[in-house]
């Protein structure tokens, strides 16, 4: 079985290669998100703590956290699910998948180092990987360079410098998201200017809608007891004349 082993301090990974039955054992029957101590995989992990973020058995299928076997299910799987990308809007694929528990026919797992020990690793605890693209939030960027709301963000984001086939140097940065900007703020008025008219219109319209009801309604009354009174007036001029 091979780990792939990643070290987050370091942004660094490395593969090693267990054939040992003996050693392997210490990874079986536990879940994605286990830890496990380092001494039972080597002399070189001593003191080292691992935690099991996932793998994939010979056949490439990979294991998915919630299922709760050490074989392969078909799942339907539909958008949002580890395991499966949509194609389209509201689509729904039933595909196989791997429990999350470690089994013997694995191929690959992936370990993360939560503790370190006291020796260091070759190729991942004694090298630094650079990071290849900063922040793109401007939350983010303040918070990694320990900015105040008002320095420029804009100065800050990390640049990346790389040469194309034709000998052309280039430079790279990303598009600073949720960046407040004088046009942003004027839209933000603009917005609630239109929503507050909208208001007023609605209470505009109400009140017009209210008044003419109320005319409505007192016309009809009138009318109705116009007729009521000349209805009266008639059975009174009848019975007058009788007698």
């Amino acid at each position: 079985m091979k780990l792939n082993i990643a070290c987050p301090s370091t942004g660094a990974q490395k593969w090693v290669e267990v054939d040992d039955e003996k050693k392997l054992r210490a990874l079986y029957d536990n879940r994605i998100g286990a830890e496990v101590e380092g001494e039972a995989l080597g002399e070189e992990f001593n003191g080292y703590v691992f935690r099991i973020s996932g793998g994939n058995d010979k056949q490439g299928f990979p294991m998915k956290q919630g299922v709760l076997c050490n074989h392969r299910v078909k799942l339907l799987l539909r958008a949002g699910t580890s395991c499966y990308r949509q194609r389209r809007s509201g689509e729904r694929k039933r595909k196989s998948v791997r429990g999350c528990v470690v089994g013997p026919d694995l191929a690959v797992l992936n370990l993360v180092v939560v503790k370190q020990g006291d020796a260091e690793i070759e190729g991942l605890t004694d090298t630094q990987v650079p990071v290849r693209l900063g922040p793109k939030r401007a939350s983010k960027i303040r918070k990694l360079f320990a900015l105040t709301k008002d320095d420029d963000v804009r100065k800050y984001v990390i640049r990346r410098k790389f040469t194309k086939k034709n000998g052309k140097e280039v430079t790279k940065a990303p598009k600073i998201q949720r960046l407040i900007t004088p046009i942003m703020l004027q839209r933000k008025r603009d917005m609630k200017r239109k929503k507050m008219a909208q208001v007023e219109k609605v209470k505009a319209d109400a009140a017009a809608y209210h008044q003419v009801k109320t005319q409505h309604m007192a016309a009809t009354r009138a009318s109705r007891r116009s007729i009521v009174s000349k209805r009266r007036s008639s059975r009174r001029s009848k019975t007058e004349a009788k007698a």
